[in-house]
């Protein structure tokens, strides 16, 4: 599997960051997992493109994770292509509804799949998902792909080769922290540094409380806010303290491969 970070800012993006979007490549198939605002430059920027994505996973419908849906359905019309599925959490049809009844001359220029999904397993474009509900302000899914999250040790050191988590946005907790044990790579919320008072999403301290004690390959943090420029030796440490896993920050165009 191959993980690009389009996206690896928040609703406060900068030059370098553009809100949340992640590619994933598996053996011919992509899926677009959130969409928000620069997700369809940073498309246009790999070899796959806004042409090559037909299926899209949203893991809530703030604006930051869904701000480039409607435009990516005009530019996949534009294109010549002719259909597009949407997945995410509750309400997602009520999201999809209500931007074409604002954009009505886009109703019909697709073959719109609407579907949504929840804290259980299912699948999207022939990647195997499970979901998991996060904490964070608004209903919410974290997404484990390729693998399961079974709590026996032997199941879990069997099948989690290739697995990714991506745990959306969220407090740090030890629920989530389960959920992404075993994985080879997790993707996790780390908007702001310690002294930032939030919630809804973890802060390096917090983060590395959770996840002490837990086997993970790599993780690499992101929806970052502007507050963490400058910091990211002292968020590290943060984490270093309770956690002594590989920890990276994500960046805009990273590409990971998971054998």
């Amino acid at each position: 599997m191959r993980i690009t970070f389009l996206g690896t800012g928040s609703a406060m993006p900068t030059g370098e960051r553009f809100q949340t979007g992640l590619l994933l490549e598996r053996e011919g198939r992509t899926l677009l997992v959130d969409c928000g605002s620069g997700a369809l430059h940073g498309l246009a920027r790999t070899s796959v493109g806004y042409e090559g994505v037909s299926s899209v996973l949203l893991t809530h419908h703030h604006l930051d994770h869904v701000a480039d849906l409607l435009p990516l359905m005009k530019a996949r019309w534009l294109a010549g292509e002719d259909h597009l599925e949407i997945a995410g959490p509750r309400g997602t049809k009520s999201l999809v509804d209500g931007l074409l009844n604002v954009h009505e001359y886009m109703r019909g220029r697709l073959d719109l799949t609407v579907r949504e999904v929840g804290p259980y397993d299912f699948e999207i474009a022939d990647f195997s998902v499970e979901g998991y509900e996060t904490r964070h302000s608004m209903y919410c899914l974290a997404y484990r792909f390729g693998g399961v999250s079974e709590s026996d040790s032997e199941v879990r050191e069997t099948k989690s080769r290739g697995v990714f988590t991506f745990s959306a946005d969220s407090d740090a907790f030890e629920g989530l922290a389960n959920f992404a044990e075993g994985s080879a790579v997790l993707v996790h919320d780390c908007s702001f540094p310690d002294d930032t008072d939030v919630s809804g999403h973890p802060t390096p301290a917090q983060l590395g409380e959770a996840l002490s004690g837990h086997e993970i390959g790599r993780i690499y943090l992101s929806h970052l806010y502007p507050h963490t420029d400058g910091r990211h030796e002292e968020m590290l440490e943060s984490i270093a303290a309770q956690y002594d896993g590989d920890v990276r920050f994500a960046e805009d165009g990273l590409s990971v491969t998971i054998s």
